[in-house]
């Protein structure tokens, strides 16, 4: 129930950082348990000379062109790179490519990295990779591919790294949901489609993390347990239709107390709360990977690495981050 981000809370502005004990499938892990707080040749040889007539030497045949060798990959596309896509999958307009390497690319060596790493879109829409300190890994394991703007709905993005990857999927219809903190608010804008619903959000000096966040994966159930993000035994138990925002812990998912205090009062430790009179299922059942959870009137702004906070880093600035 809290979105620690910080490392185990103690002051102002730290947050305790989620353990996740369970795990689900390739990229967007649905349906599994989790334990956690709320709150990715050759050469070719000379010709032969063959035999002449009389007294003149016989004609040397041309020497054959050494074959171009191929140029080897990268040591981090050899072993253990993953990306957070799977092939054929449906994902919402926020969703970046996320490539993640088995130990850290050296900063000499990640342009060569990028350029064996191609995303290619079907409508023309192009992007830039960028370097990301992923919460839980080392600089130089991590980078995210993402356009100025979020994805068309629509739009096929076919990405291949290395030998081993070669995936396309698809941008499905288009889902922002925005969370007024001070509001009690989230209105949610669904293929053009706009509702509003009570929500309620973190309490003071646990307040929900700022900016935009993307929605990673999502589980019917999680057991949250309050010592794995530094809030001792304030709490302890199930919490349903749970919607995974952040690696520290952040999840949006059905909350008892958002019965009595959504819309008007803010009392979790971090995550965002909905009443247990269906509006939790109903959002939990629309959403999928990549759909976009922006939360605006907070404090701190959630870092790019915390998840995929990717869209709350300028577009200038996010290509600076490219080794290109």
């Amino acid at each position: 129930m809290t979105r620690g981000n910080k490392g185990t809370r103690g002051q102002r502005g730290t947050r305790g950082n989620a353990r996740i004990w369970g795990r689900g499938g390739a990229a967007a892990a649905l349906g599994a348990l989790l334990l956690t707080g709320c709150g990715l040749g050759g050469g070719g040889g000379e010709g032969g000379t063959g035999g002449g007539t009389g007294d003149k030497p016989a004609a040397a045949a041309p020497a054959a062109k050494p074959s171009p060798r191929a140029k080897p990959l990268p040591e981090a596309l050899r072993e253990g790179a993953k990306v957070n896509v799977f092939d054929g999958q449906t994902v919402g307009v926020g969703m970046p490519v996320s490539v993640t390497f088995a130990r850290p690319v050296p900063a000499a060596e990640r342009a060569a990295v990028e350029r064996r790493l191609k995303v290619t879109t079907d409508n023309g829409t192009t992007g830039s990779w960028s370097w990301v300190k992923d919460r839980n890994l080392h600089e130089g394991q991590r980078i995210d591919y993402r356009p100025e703007t979020y994805w068309k709905p629509g739009t096929k993005i076919t990405v291949r790294a290395g030998k081993a990857i070669d995936r396309t999927v698809t941008v499905g219809r288009s889902l922002v949901a925005t969370v007024d903190v001070r509001k009690h608010t989230m209105t949610v804008v669904k293929a053009g489609a706009t509702r509003r619903v009570p929500i309620t959000a973190g309490a003071p000096g646990m307040d929900t993390w700022n900016g935009t966040m993307v929605v990673s994966d999502k589980q019917r159930r999680v057991l949250m347990d309050s010592r794995t993000v530094g809030y001792g035994d304030a709490y302890k138990g199930y919490y349903d239709y749970a919607v995974h925002l952040t690696t520290s812990g952040t999840y949006l998912h059905q909350n008892p107390k958002a019965n009595t205090f959504a819309g008007n009062t803010n009392v979790t430790h971090g995550c965002i709360g909905l009443a247990t009179d269906g509006t939790a299922r109903r959002f939990y059942e629309e959403v999928i990977p990549g759909d976009v959870i922006r939360v605006t009137g907070s404090t701190d702004t959630v870092a790019a690495g915390n998840g995929y906070g990717d869209w709350n880093v300028p577009w200038d600035q996010w290509k600076a981050g490219s080794a290109l």
